[in-house]
């Protein structure tokens, strides 16, 4: 596990925070008014105990007796206030702050780059948006109430302490310096362990994602000895990372109290040579006792503190990224579907080598467009470039003439609808899978029409909800062709002039697979279609088949033509039909 990152401080960090407390204000003053008056009522009860002890006192004054009493009772009715304002002030602005943040993290979520999730495990990003910004509450509430009421209240204690006598108060300010040494680096070790107990909180988080959604092939292949070693290696390493923050907060806090505890001594040995009267030495012993309670709670709250600090610096770590680049000003109304590649290179990361070589093709509007090739030669990856999920290196891919950098990112793909090979659907009712992203001006009407388009009413009539059947997580309660006919009904509602297709048929039995193709041409009327194919017998009626190898274009044409060349599609074509 790496350490925290150094490049920004524990203080910067915490002040960026505190920037989100901005917007509540007015609590948070209301929170400082409790807490001042928390702190004035610890400094007037001790004050209360002098006149308690004083020899004679209440023979001079015998109304003390009866107000002395009232006194006390209104010292704690102002500190019941007090606390009130302060917890519930500042826990208000806690949960505030953590909502705001947690819809940044979610914004975030939808606009960040593909290519940041190609590198990025899911259960680290849920692990962020879960049990982070939970270690920020305490962060941005209750440690601010304690840093705040408990210093507010050591200042005013001390101040009365110095009223009594300055020589015993400088005793206890002069080990000040080893206290705060003590606290840096106590601070310092909090920080580095809360850190990389964050990181291995994302790892019990993703290997946990990856056994319930892998539940089947770890049943299959046996892979439930490796998965429980993998786990109990990553939950043992975070047992140990807590168990060393256990220590570390264990002997801090007491070390801290004890180093106070020898200076309260030290005070109390010389106040007897002082000869103090009864009555001031119990008030100035009751504001020590008090002093040295909330100087314990603010020694106690630095793991928390530093807890949250490390907690912010995850959370501020993953909004500074880079959401996609739309630095795009145009809007296209109504595409017609004209495509075109120009001397496109493309490859994923800097020091990779390239993907795509040197593409050059030109797709007019309403043409079916096949891509066919070995895995690996580069067809998903140029596909993926018309939607802008990657952009280019090199070169300009055009849509009806215009350079689609030019276009915003949403002008661009509300042109274009995908039927995926991998269906994601989401975990709410038929209907709203259908109407997705149109869910406020699709009708009922349009939802059936386009159910009907995709051969799904077959099976959706038959349900015993209707199109108010939920799917479950990612379709699981539908078989796979129904979930496929599910997703082309999307894209028939979508009714975009560009249409992506990640061609899903050959993972699909006979019946499934012919209404799929029923419905693959409903979908593809009237449309620009870019097809991968996998199955070489489904884009035979191609307008145009594109032979992609290793990044490059090495032939186009139609079906017949391509055959008639006796090259690369011919090769791939024998290949499959031979295998059948």
């Amino acid at each position: 596990m790496p350490d925290i990152p150094q490049k920004t401080t524990g203080v910067a960090v915490y002040r960026r925070l505190l920037t989100y407390v901005r917007p509540y204000g007015k609590a948070f003053v209301l929170a400082i008014m409790g807490m001042i008056l928390f702190a004035a009522t610890e400094a007037a009860f001790a004050r209360i105990i002098q006149p308690l002890l004083d020899d004679g006192f209440v023979k001079k004054d015998p109304s003390a007796l009866q107000w002395i009493p009232m006194v006390i009772v209104g010292i704690f009715a102002v500190r019941i206030i007090g606390s009130f304002l302060s917890d519930y002030c500042m826990a208000f602005v806690a949960r505030h702050v953590i909502r705001d943040l947690r819809q940044q993290l979610f914004s975030q979520l939808l606009h960040l780059p593909v290519t940041f999730y190609d590198t990025s495990s899911s259960g680290v990003l849920l692990s962020k948006m879960v049990y982070d910004v939970e270690q920020l509450a305490e962060a941005s509430s209750s440690v601010i109430t304690v840093l705040i009421r408990d210093s507010l209240t050591i200042i005013g204690l001390l101040i009365m302490l110095m009223y009594y006598s300055v020589w015993l108060t400088l005793i206890l300010i002069a080990v000040t310096p080893l206290l705060a040494g003590l606290v840096v680096y106590v601070s310092k070790r909090f920080r580095k362990l809360s850190y990389r107990i964050q990181q291995s909180m994302g790892n019990v988080s993703s290997v946990s994602e990856e056994v319930i959604e892998a539940n089947r092939e770890i049943k299959i292949f046996g892979g439930q000895g490796y998965e429980a070693r993998q786990f109990d290696e990553i939950n043992n390493y975070n047992r140990r990372q807590f168990l060393r923050l256990a220590v570390t907060n264990a002997l801090s806090s007491p070390v801290i109290q004890f180093i106070v505890a020898i200076a309260f001594a030290l005070m109390i040995f010389f106040a007897f040579q002082l000869n103090m009267q009864v009555g001031e030495f119990g008030s100035y012993l009751t504001a020590m006792l008090l002093l040295m309670q909330h100087a314990k709670r603010l020694t106690t709250v630095n793991a928390t503190l530093q807890r949250g600090i490390a907690a912010a610096q995850s959370v501020f770590d993953f909004l500074d990224h880079k959401p996609e680049v739309d630095n795009g000003r145009k809007v296209l109304n109504q595409a017609r579907g004209e495509i075109q590649y120009r001397q496109i290179n493309f490859k994923y990361t800097p020091q990779g080598g390239d993907v795509l070589h040197e593409i050059n093709l030109r797709v007019e509007p309403g043409q079916k467009v096949a891509f066919v090739g070995h895995s690996g030669a580069g067809k998903t990856t140029l596909v993926s470039l018309l939607p802008r999920f990657y952009d280019p290196c090199d070169g300009q891919i055009q849509l009806d003439g215009y350079d689609i950098r030019e276009l915003t990112l949403e002008s661009l793909r509300s042109h274009l609808a995908l039927v995926s090979q991998h269906v994601t659907l989401f975990n709410d009712s038929i209907a709203h899978n259908i109407a997705y992203g149109a869910l406020e001006s699709a009708t009922e009407d349009d939802i059936l029409r386009a159910a009907k388009a995709a051969h799904a009413l077959e099976f959706i009539e038959k349900l015993p909800e209707g199109m108010q059947t939920m799917v479950g997580e990612n379709g699981v309660l539908l078989s796979g062709g129904q979930r496929q006919r599910l997703a082309i009904a999307r894209a028939i509602l979508k009714n975009a002039p560009v249409l992506i297709l990640d061609e899903a048929t050959s993972a699909l039995d006979t019946e499934s697979e012919r209404f799929i193709q029923s419905a693959l041409k409903e979908l593809m009327q009237d449309r620009t279609t870019l097809v991968i194919a996998h199955r070489l017998s489904t884009i035979e009626q191609a307008d145009v088949i594109v032979v992609m190898d290793q990044g490059r274009i090495v032939e186009t044409g139609s079906h017949a033509q391509l055959m008639a060349k006796d090259g690369h599609y011919a090769a791939l074509h024998r290949m499959q039909f031979t295998e059948l």
